[in-house]
């Protein structure tokens, strides 16, 4: 299993809510917890592993504390508050951040990887990587936050590579 990277279908597709956390789910969200810990990042929606279920793991801390790995599933923003100007990268935008407006301020529903309801408020970095996350599975990219012009050129720039690396 790998990261995918735009323009990947699957990036594009609404995750599938999960009736069932049985070890396919699991392992799943253990395997996730470590790509995106392989790659720097600090939260990973299945749908960036090639896997359209509503399942996305996140830990901000981990360089400074140590790994502590959440997984929130079938997650649900329920209160927004404030906006914020956020710089945010993606594991599936490589080489692209966009200044994005987020919620500063949200309260989510889900469930954990235990099937135990979840009640979380979340301000500042968490708030905009859950929202960030919650896109992914959504369909939505942070491509999708900025001017078309914007969205052009790095539309472009990954063609012109992936031309090379085709004719190669």
């Amino acid at each position: 299993m790998e990261i995918v990277a735009y323009p990947d279908p699957i990036l594009r597709e609404k995750a599938e809510p999960v009736y069932n956390i049985d070890q396919d789910t699991l392992d799943l969200i253990e395997i996730m917890g470590e790509l995106m810990y392989g790659a720097s990042g600090i939260g990973l929606a299945a749908n960036q592993v090639g896997v359209a279920k509503q399942i996305f793991v996140f830990d901000l801390d981990y360089r400074e504390k140590g790994r502590n790995l959440n997984a929130l599933i079938n997650p649900t923003i329920v209160l927004a508050e404030d906006r914020i100007e956020f710089e945010e990268g993606c594991l599936s935008v490589p080489d692209f951040l966009a200044k994005t407006t987020r919620r500063k301020y949200i309260k989510v529903t889900g469930i954990d990887k235990k099937g135990k309801p979840i009640d979380r408020e979340a301000e500042g970095l968490l708030a905009v990587c859950i929202q960030h996350e919650i896109d992914h599975l959504n369909g939505t990219l942070i491509l999708d936050h900025v001017s078309s012009l914007k969205r052009n050129l790095y539309t472009k720039r990954i063609a012109k590579l992936m031309r090379r690396d085709r004719d190669r």
